[in-house]
C-alpha cells in the first residue's frame, strides 16, 4: 500500500530516503571508476541475488570494458535479523580460475556474507577479489573488510526499495526508503 511519501510494507512504514535520482548519480559515478580502474581487462562481475538485481542491471548498462555477469545467492538473513551463518542457495557455474571478479552486492551491513565469500572465491583460484556495493553501513560492520568500490555510505538503518526487501517484499520500488520507528 502506498501513501504520498510513505509505504507500508506488512507491518511495517517506510518514509523516503534516497531517491531515485541520487541512486542513478551514484551508480553512473562507481561505473567511472571501474571503467577507469578495468579499462582492456575482462573480469567477471557475480552478482549477489536476490537484492542486487537492480544495482546490477544499472550497473553495467555504465561500463565500458568487456565483461561478463554471472549470478549466485548467498543469504545470511531472517526477515530483518542477521542469522550469522551464510548459506549458498544458487552457486557459480562458471570457472573463475585466473581470472578478476568483481563481486556486485546491494549492501553490506555486518560483513558476514562477503566475509565468508572472498575465501571460497580464492580457493576457487580466481586472479583477484574486488567488491562493488551500493551501500554499506560502516557502523554495523563486524569484521574487516576491504570495500574497494562503494557508491553510498549509509547510517545503521533499515531500507526497503532498489532491489532490497524486507521479508521479500519491496524490491520493485525505485527508490529507497528507511523503516519509520514509532
Amino acid at each position: 500500500m502506498t501513501t504520498a511519501s510513505m509505504i507500508t510494507i506488512k507491518d511495517k512504514q517506510f518514509e523516503p530516503f534516497i531517491h531515485h535520482e541520487q541512486i542513478a548519480e551514484k551508480v553512473a559515478a562507481l561505473a567511472e571508476r571501474l571503467n577507469a580502474d578495468y579499462v582492456g581487462r575482462n573480469p567477471i562481475l557475480i552478482a549477489i541475488l536476490n537484492g542486487a538485481f537492480m544495482f546490477a542491471a544499472d550497473l553495467v548498462r555504465h561500463l565500458n570494458f568487456d565483461h561478463e555477469i554471472q549470478f549466485a545467492k548467498f543469504s545470511s538473513y531472517d526477515g530483518m535479523d542477521t542469522t550469522g551463518t551464510v548459506r549458498e542457495l544458487i552457486g557459480l557455474s562458471i570457472d573463475i580460475r585466473d581470472r578478476e571478479v568483481i563481486i556486485v552486492e546491494d549492501i553490506i551491513d555486518t560483513g558476514t556474507t562477503m566475509y565468508n565469500l572472498l575465501p571460497q572465491l580464492e580457493a576457487k583460484g580466481a586472479k583477484s577479489v574486488e567488491i562493488a556495493t551500493l551501500l554499506m553501513k560502516p557502523g554495523k560492520l563486524r569484521v574487516p573488510l576491504n570495500v574497494k568500490y562503494c557508491a553510498m555510505e549509509i547510517p545503521n538503518e533499515f531500507i526497503v526499495g532498489y532491489g532490497l526487501d524486507y521479508d521479500g517484499i519491496g524490491r520493485n520500488y525505485k527508490s529507497i526508503y528507511v523503516v519509520k520507528e514509532a
